[in-house]
């Protein structure tokens, strides 16, 4: 064997050895996933800090895009101050989506992963200045609700208290043009669902209604809840609390229930507003125009009105062929498939007395093997975005480890899955756990709440801390809204 062939024949040999030592951890699984995608595409992603989000709110601020996304408790460090902050709100310019610049964090109370955050964020112009509306805390009996002024979005100032000594504050609405807002929460700190806190209210989520037209002037309006609820009722069983309304012109439509014995509301908001106010049953039925008793299996999380919808497979019918909906969502709420399916309904409420649903959007589960890859799978929630780019075409529903869906309703008697994204895993994600039949921990994305803004982009925020990712629609998919 000549020396060229023996120093050969022992390069060879170290690098079968490399390879046998490599085998075993190049076969292990990666932690978490990567990206999956049809007819959409990541823009642009900012991890947030690495915090857990709940509410992305876009707002456009002159001539920029700002994003405000809300959080659930917890903690992480902010670069921006060296210190590590209890979780709050995230503020981040989207102007160019491909690379989103965070401006600030305003953080929110200690209280740990279920007690502190700041989930909720609404933003409108009002005076002109910009105002952040944001839930402070969640079960902690000093939390409430607040407001900010978020003219200089990198420099947020506190506007004022608007009430607090609450619990449980969730998804508020504020109407923009009016000043009105909805604002979810047990009211005076009502730890126990199953009794009545201080005020008397039954529910652990009832509605506070306030005039907000000049945020740094709170005025209460009234208290709201379904009837059975208020304070010296005996009805059993207590109805479901409020989980978020949507208010669109001289209505506002309530979710109850959020994953098991659903409530869909709609009420008369000139009623509402002006009607008497004390919590009598029968002061809270009298703004009412009707409600939809779901199946005791799902949950009301999130309805979307969708008005005036034309049915294009109906037009040589001379009646019927413009109708009104509501998409409503029912919540997952367990990891890795342990409850009920959990499904997204179109509410058709064109006969508004008589709202029924009439079909159902669902991703299957065997087209990824999603009750296997950890965390939850289902809906969480839909955007909220009037924006008439995709208003009566598209809606995005978030759906935990199967990202967001793009559902096309232009036929909303048979929605369909026009595209989807999910995003891949970072170093941040964090793990999701069962204990049945034994603890078991796996990482996956989890897709918690979806925004969509003007100009065609669609905003997914990620329970598991892995931050906020921006796509945009591709292929088919954009064809439906014409770009």
């Amino acid at each position: 064997m000549t020396s060229l062939t023996a120093r050969l024949s022992v390069i060879v040999l170290g690098l079968a050895l490399i390879s046998l030592a490599a085998g075993p951890a190049s076969s292990q699984a990666p932690r978490g996933h990567g990206a999956e995608a049809r007819d959409m595409e990541l823009v642009g992603h900012d991890d947030l800090q690495g915090r857990s989000a709940y509410q992305p709110t876009i707002h456009k601020q002159g001539g920029r895009f700002i994003a405000y996304v809300g959080h659930h408790g917890g903690k992480a460090r902010n670069p921006l101050t060296g210190a590590d902050e209890d979780n709050g709100t995230s503020i981040v310019d989207v102007t160019d989506p491909a690379r989103p610049r965070y401006l600030a964090h305003i953080p929110g109370p200690t209280g740990g992963s279920e007690q502190g955050g700041a989930q909720m964020a609404r933003v409108c112009d009002r005076q002109g200045k910009t105002y952040l509306l944001r839930t402070f805390g969640n079960a902690v009996p000093n939390s409430g609700h607040e407001v900010w002024d978020v003219s200089d979005p990198a420099k947020p100032r506190k506007a004022s208290t608007v009430v607090s000594g609450l619990t449980s504050t969730h998804k508020n609405f504020w109407e923009c043009d009016t000043g009105t807002a909805y604002l979810v929460s047990g009211d005076l700190a009502k730890t126990d669902p199953l009794q009545a806190g201080p005020s008397g209210w039954r529910t652990a989520r009832m509605t506070k209604i306030y005039d907000l037209s000049d945020p740094a002037k709170p005025i209460f309006v009234r208290d709201f809840g379904l009837a059975g609820q208020e304070p010296g009722s005996s009805a059993s069983p207590v109805p479901p609390g409020a989980h978020g309304p949507i208010a669109l012109g001289n209505r506002v439509y309530f979710a109850y229930g959020t994953s098991a014995d659903g409530i869909l509301q709609i009420v008369d908001r000139q009623k509402l507003l002006t009607g008497p106010k004390e919590p009598t049953q029968a002061n809270l039925s009298a703004p009412e125009v009707s409600r939809l008793s779901m199946s005791p299996n799902w949950g009301g999380h999130t309805a979307f009105p969708v008005l005036g919808m034309t049915i294009a497979d109906w037009a040589s019918n001379t009646k019927g062929n413009v109708r009104d909906f509501v998409v409503l969502v029912s919540e997952a709420i367990a990891n890795e498939c342990r409850e009920f399916r959990h499904a997204t309904f179109l509410v058709d409420i064109t006969t508004e007395t008589r709202p029924f649903s009439v079909a159902t959007f669902q991703v299957p589960e065997s087209r990824g093997g999603f009750c296997k890859r950890g965390g939850r799978f289902g809906p969480h929630s839909s955007s909220e975005s009037f924006a008439p780019i995709f208003y009566k075409k598209l809606v995005f529903v978030a759906y935990f480890n199967a990202g967001v869906r793009a559902v096309d309703i232009r036929n909303p008697y048979a929605p369909r899955d026009a595209a989807f994204y999910i995003p891949a895993t970072t170093e941040r994600t964090a793990e999701r756990c069962v204990t049945e039949p034994t603890r078991s921990c796996k990482v996956a994305i989890q897709t918690n709440n979806v925004e969509a803004d003007e100009r065609g982009y669609v905003y997914l925020a990620d329970r598991a801390n892995t931050g906020l990712h921006i796509v945009r629609l591709t292929g088919d998919a954009a064809k439906i809204i014409g770009n």
